[in-house]
């Protein structure tokens, strides 16, 4: 209720008051004396009538005034659902957030009142969260792209023709000694022949939207041009082990290649022995520079192998918790999954010197054309990529397989 109408009623019902008691006191002084004029009773009766119009307008002020404070108090509750809805405070809590807000934005959250800061409330949207929104991060999540490690370490040629030859040595003579007399005859047997790796041609199409393209926070060409990369060297390093050499390059586990195998003395499992057995089955000079090729699944197999006293065999000395061990037998290995599993017949494992056993031809590196005319009434833009690359074994000797047979 305002100061002032509280004030005026006061000040009414006081001389309202005063009044009577002034009147009291004339009309006890008339009755003392016994008489009274008809003039001075006129005057009583008007005034008694101004006394009660002023009865009644002290009753209309009051109820006016009842009527503003309601007014107040529910102009109060609206200004406070405005300012916070639906969250269920009161004024003073209101009052507080809002201070705290104003600081926060004036100074900063770390340079303010403690309990200014506890009435902040940044994960309820209606008590301010709509002012402190989350960070969007434009880094995209992406799992792992597994890709062949084979082309690390294969011998790689670049040609600008659509195939390379090779010349190959495809037979041997033998020598022989001699009496310092007897007569010599022709050694024969030597024979060279060409070898002809062709490059095969990987493709793959994308349609994106215009609309996503201009609004997307990704730069999404450039995630394009790598997704292309990743997925062009996940499909090579695929055939690069078990491709058959027909419209794809050819696989070191193709039975055309001519890789010859070493059995692992078990029809289900790897052995040592066989282990053993691949390793001296090449020749000593591709031992050199020869690695292991398989899998994570047949790498665990491999540290599972025991002596006959129960003993892992590679991780002899080595803590587990170092990780694995960096070299298999004193040589070293690599993991490509695209090499088969140990089971009946599979062949694992490739060991040799790979550099010599394999060679990958690149004709047309990686390329992609941005066509936006194809499905532009789609309002999309289309993305070509292609490219060009062979592979085969020129050296099978080089490289041996383990085959899980007895």
């Amino acid at each position: 209720m305002s100061e002032e109408i509280k004030s005026v009623i006061d000040n009414l019902g006081k001389s309202f008051e005063d009044f009577k008691g002034e009147n009291s006191k004339r009309l006890d002084e008339v009755e003392k004396k016994g008489s009274a004029s008809a003039e001075l009773e006129s005057k009583i009766d008007a005034m008694a009538d101004d006394i009660t119009k002023m009865a009644e307008t002290k009753q209309k002020i009051e109820l006016q005034a009842k009527a503003l404070e309601d007014a107040e108090v529910k102009l109060d509750k609206i200004e406070t659902m405005l300012a916070r809805p639906e969250t269920g405070l009161d004024s003073k809590e209101v009052d507080t957030q809002m201070k705290a807000f104003g600081q926060m934005l004036r100074k900063g959250k770390d340079n303010i009142d403690p309990m200014e800061l506890k009435a902040l409330y940044e994960s309820d949207d209606t008590l301010g969260g709509y002012y402190a929104p989350v960070e969007y991060v434009a880094d995209l999540i992406k799992s792992v792209t597994e890709i062949s490690p084979l082309r690390s370490v294969a011998r790689i040629r670049t040609t600008s023709n659509r195939a390379i030859e090779l010349p190959k040595r495809t037979g041997q003579f033998a020598a022989s000694f001699v009496n310092e007399t007897a007569t010599r005859t022709e050694t024969t047997g030597y024979q060279t022949g060409l070898m002809q790796i062709d490059a095969h041609e990987l493709y793959a199409m994308v349609d994106i939207s215009q609309a996503l393209l201009e609004d997307s926070a990704f730069n999404l060409e450039s995630e394009m041009s790598t997704e292309f990369g990743e997925q062009f060297a996940k499909a090579e390093g695929t055939k690069f082990i078990n491709g058959t050499g027909v419209g794809t390059p050819q696989g070191i586990t193709d039975t055309g290649a001519g890789v010859a195998t070493v059995n692992s003395g078990s029809g289900t499992v790897l052995t040592t022995n066989g282990l053993l057995d691949l390793m001296y089955s090449i020749k000593s000079d591709y031992m050199n520079n020869a690695r292991f090729l398989m899998n994570r699944s047949t790498f665990a197999s491999i540290l599972k192998l025991e002596d006959t006293e129960g003993q892992k065999i590679f991780v002899q000395g080595m803590s587990y918790v170092g990780g694995a061990p960096s070299t298999i037998l004193g040589k070293p290995y690599l993991l490509a999954e695209d090499m088969p599993n140990v089971g009946s017949s599979a062949k694992p494992i490739a060991y040799g010197d790979f550099s010599r056993a394999y060679t990958i031809v690149d004709r047309v590196a990686l390329s992609i054309m941005r066509d936006p005319y194809t499905v532009a009434t789609a309002g999309s833009i289309r993305y070509h990529a292609r490219r060009r690359v062979g592979g085969a074994v020129v050296l099978a000797e080089a490289i041996a397989l383990q085959n899980i047979s007895a």
